[in-house]
């Protein structure tokens, strides 16, 4: 017989507004935790239900409306997704008018809106990138970059940082820097080599002509919001091309103006060899994920065979649509600037609440809107990021290193949003305390 829940799913909504099927916000909180409980992942269910999570219904800019009509500034910004908020008009439009011409490619004929937005690419990244390979997600894109690097060099080995993430997906979890995650999974790439992150001396000591590739985050992000010393990328770039090693840029959260430039590499001025992007480059609409190799890279993998890599969905005309607009809407709106600037703000406003609350942060530190909040001790995030949903603003933890409470809210943000932002995190800070005490 079938139950209540899977035949109410199989009829279906009667209109638009019934999309979310519940009689009350309480009865579909009830249906949502009891999915999650039978049909999606019954553990993460429970401890979202613990820790007093509700359902997103709907959201707009920098605002989420839960089931109950209460409104959150979304700090947490889909983990760098949402650079240019929820839903911008001007992708929501470029989306809608797609769909009445064509919504996925046939992949026998040419996609336009592919080249388009490989072009605009490779005019907007730095130096000689050019070509770019697009897939559906940025784990997707890594896993195409170190493919793309040991076909073009004929090596196997692959130098990466610790605590990096680069995703889940087979290759690039090797690649990452978090046991827990790789673990289950064993045995994974082989000869992948760690070295510590902004480290250039132990970069060196790691890179030799067996190297397919060495990837790093300009900024890493799930490690902790970490910002390498002036000058690092550069060295990565000379140690790359003293051993003939191809340089793998992963800018899928701290590209397209999240840091305060258009990607983090620009930083320090650096020309990788191959580029990853995801994350914002749709701006929050549609998924997306890209390579944007050199030249020279990508014809010594595939000049010969371009069809070893390939991918179904990847480089669709929906997601080519966002985001061709989502890249208009980036500079026309100046969001890489209004990076920088409210990214001072925030994070000036993380370090004094450091100094108001030093026996429970450590340390405040990022690069744009990509700001870390380093707790003294774990135990203060549980209560901290709670009493945060409640004053009204959503935070993540950092999936490396879960002592860094990360702030990342859409490159739209405005200062009184930042501003309320750093009230609700005093609050929650001195809820905290009250309650836990020094915990370090």
């Amino acid at each position: 017989m079938t139950d209540p829940v899977t035949l109410s799913l199989s009829k279906g909504p009667s209109s638009k507004d019934d999309l979310y099927g519940a009689a009350s916000p309480a009865a579909l909180y009830d249906e949502v935790c009891e999915n999650y409980r039978r049909y999606v992942n019954p553990p993460l269910g429970r401890v979202m239900k613990l820790s007093g999570s509700p359902v997103e219904v709907r959201a707009q800019g920098c605002t989420i409306t839960d089931h109950t009509g209460k409104t959150y500034l979304d700090f947490a910004g889909g983990y760098g997704v949402f650079t240019l908020g929820h839903r911008h008009p001007r992708v929501v439009a470029a989306v809608r008018d797609q769909l009445d011409r064509i919504a996925l490619s046939g992949r026998t004929m040419f996609n336009p809106l592919m080249g388009r937005l490989a072009a605009r690419l490779a005019a907007l990244t730095p130096g000689d990138l050019a070509i770019s390979f697009f897939a559906n997600s940025g784990t997707e894109a890594v896993e195409g970059a170190l493919k793309l690097a040991r076909a073009a060099t004929h090596r196997a080995a692959i130098v990466a940082t610790d605590a990096a993430f680069h995703g889940k997906t087979l290759g690039a979890l090797s690649a990452s820097g978090r046991d827990a995650f790789r673990d289950p999974f064993a045995p994974l790439l082989a000869d992948v080599r760690r070295v510590p992150f902004g480290d250039a001396d132990a970069l060196r000591g790691a890179v030799d002509d067996t190297v397919a590739a060495v990837i790093v985050e300009p900024v890493q992000g799930e490690g902790g919001v970490h910002v390498p010393p002036e000058g690092y990328l550069r060295a990565v770039r000379a140690v790359c091309d003293a051993a003939g090693a191809v340089m793998i840029a992963d800018e899928v959260q701290t590209g397209l103006g999240r840091c305060g430039a258009l990607f983090a590499c620009d930083r320090d001025g650096v020309v990788p060899d191959v580029m990853t992007l995801a994350k914002g480059l749709s701006g929050g609409v549609v998924p997306i994920g890209a390579y944007v190799a050199r030249p020279s890279v990508w014809n010594a993998a595939y000049g010969k065979a371009p069809l070893l890599h390939t991918s179904t969905f990847g480089g669709n005309e929906l997601a080519c649509a966002a985001a061709l607009a989502a890249l208009d809407v980036l500079q026309d709106e100046g969001l890489v600037e209004n990076a920088r600037a409210r990214g001072a703000q925030l994070l000036d406003g993380a370090r004094a609440l450091q100094a108001r609350y030093p026996g429970v942060i450590a340390d405040a530190r990022g690069a744009g809107l990509l700001v870390g909040v380093e707790l003294r001790s774990e135990g203060y995030g549980g209560t901290i990021i709670p009493e945060l949903l409640k004053r009204g603003v959503t935070a993540a933890w950092t999936l490396n290193q879960q002592r860094v409470i990360r702030l990342e809210p859409p490159l739209v943000v405005t200062a009184d949003e930042v501003d309320t932002a750093l009230r609700a995190l005093d609050g929650a800070l001195a809820a905290a305390f009250d309650t836990l005490g020094t915990l370090a």
